[in-house]
């Protein structure tokens, strides 16, 4: 299975798609779409939106969608088993306020 992650480096979920990836053991390809404007225009271009996560596997694009989302389309479409693997972050989930507080752009002090 070939499986290209379009996320953000620090995103809650972004942080999920990578919590399911890990939770089945799946080899991706962790694609940042925030400091490489190629790599966010080519999702663009490829889901037909600007919203991430986006996820392709096997050719199939999945737009703006949660790990729980992904995972449960790979259920679904027979191409993993289910798992009680324990994950470490929420997997349906946006960034909580402390995490949006602590990726604040630092001030830039001109001296």
């Amino acid at each position: 299975m070939k499986i290209k992650a379009y996320l953000k480096p620090h995103c809650g979920w972004s942080n999920g798609v990578r919590a399911i990836m890990r939770k089945h053991g799946l080899e991706f390809e962790d694609i940042d779409i925030i400091n490489v404007r190629a790599n966010y225009e080519e999702m663009v271009r490829k889901s037909g939106q600007p919203l991430s996560p986006c996820v392709e596997i096997d050719g199939v694009m999945l737009a703006d969608i949660s790990g729980e989302e992904v995972e449960n389309y790979m259920l679904a479409n027979n191409l993993i088993k289910p798992s009680d693997a324990p994950v470490n972050v929420a997997t349906n989930a946006g960034c909580s306020d402390a995490e949006h507080a602590a990726m604040q752009a630092k001030p830039v002090r001109f001296f």
